[in-house]
């Protein structure tokens, strides 16, 4: 069994205020005489799902070529935000081992509650502390996945997660599409698109339901 959680690159999806938004145009089209319909694709690359390259947060940093493939491929676990938790407060180091235990699966994938996937840009989101994400480095996470627009606060201008992170040799996947996917662990087929100098590469992302031995 396949989950598809993408959210697509498309108009309906809210990019980031300011960014520019998904569209697609055409520059030859069969019904004006032309032998093809040939279209032209105008977007930021952070509007559907995506990975972050390293570029994204600082300038010396290796764009989305460099993304390795093995990351974002294998054994992933997806845990959930609890819905009491007070979204003034950033995720701890005691919740994440509450939600993890004390080791860490390798690729790990957070359902915030906060996503684009309704079609408007939220508010605001939990996310890591920096102390969290150190955490995760530390105990060998190399990809960490999230349903919001980004794996830092929505008003963070540091970006202490993606730092840390990527400071790391760890990786992010953000704007997943997580509502009604159960609590578990799956298999991750989230391979980024090959674009050359970019800081961010679209992603067809799927979970595929682990058989039970």
């Amino acid at each position: 069994m396949f989950y598809d959680i993408s959210i697509p690159f498309a108009a309906a999806t809210p990019p980031w205020p300011d960014d520019v938004g998904f569209s697609c145009g055409w520059t030859c089209r069969r019904d004006d005489g032309s032998s093809v319909n040939l279209g032209v694709l105008h977007t930021s690359p952070h509007v559907g799902t995506h990975a972050d390259a390293p570029l994204h947060v600082q300038s010396g940093w290796p764009a989305s070529e460099s993304l390795p493939a093995s990351v974002f491929v294998g054994d992933v676990a997806l845990i959930a935000v609890p819905p009491d938790h007070d979204l003034a407060h950033d995720i701890g180091i005691a919740l994440l081992t509450h939600l993890l235990g004390a080791h860490p699966p390798t690729r790990v994938l957070l359902r915030t509650g906060h996503s684009v996937a309704g079609g408007l840009f939220p508010a605001d989101w939990p996310a890591l502390t920096a102390e969290s994400a150190t955490w995760l480095v530390e105990h060998g996470v190399t990809l960490w996945g999230v349903d919001a627009p980004s794996v830092d606060r929505r008003t963070s201008t540091v970006l202490p997660v993606h730092n840390t992170l990527f400071g790391g040799g760890s990786f992010v996947l953000e704007n997943l599409a997580l509502e009604g996917v159960p609590v578990g662990h799956y298999e991750l087929l989230a391979q980024p698109l090959a674009v050359h100098g970019a800081d961010a590469a679209p992603v067809r992302a799927l979970l595929r339901a682990k058989r039970e031995k």
